[in-house]
């Protein structure tokens, strides 16, 4: 069947449509070929959090099972937590000298940590955080 296009040129449609079908196969034909599981690349991250030293212990360990939580509930996987414990910092932060230093190491895909950070900059103890990419 041959066509006309807006320019005026005719082209074979069903040669073209033929041949895009076996270059481009966008719907395969092979029997099995759809069973295959779509794998998502998940990258590792690294969340630096400083909780105000003012608050109670169990605050403290609440605000963390709080970032945990996020991650799970956004499809991250954690890892890894580690406690720093009290330091001083270089300036005052909200007229605080010190803070308690929580990382925590997780999995994810890309959408995981900016969903975490909007979660986390409304929180009341938080008073920094910082989530970084680590190298593969």
């Amino acid at each position: 069947m041959k066509r006309a296009d807006s320019y005026g040129k005719i082209e074979n449609c069903d040669v073209l449509l033929n041949y895009q079908r076996t270059q481009f196969s966008l719907f395969p034909e092979e029997p099995g070929a759809r069973d295959h599981k779509e794998v998502q690349n998940m990258n590792k991250y690294e969340l630096a959090v400083v909780v105000s030293a003012k608050i109670e212990d169990d605050a403290r360990a609440a605000v963390i099972e709080k970032v945990k939580e996020l991650i799970t509930r956004f499809g991250g996987n954690v890892t890894d937590v580690d406690e720093w414990g009290k330091r001083r910092f270089a300036y005052e932060i909200q007229k605080m000298k010190e803070g308690f230093y929580y990382f925590v190491h997780f999995e994810s895909d890309a959408s995981v940590p900016g969903e975490i950070e909007q979660r986390i900059r409304i929180m009341d103890n938080v008073l920094r955080y910082l989530c970084v990419r680590q190298e593969a």
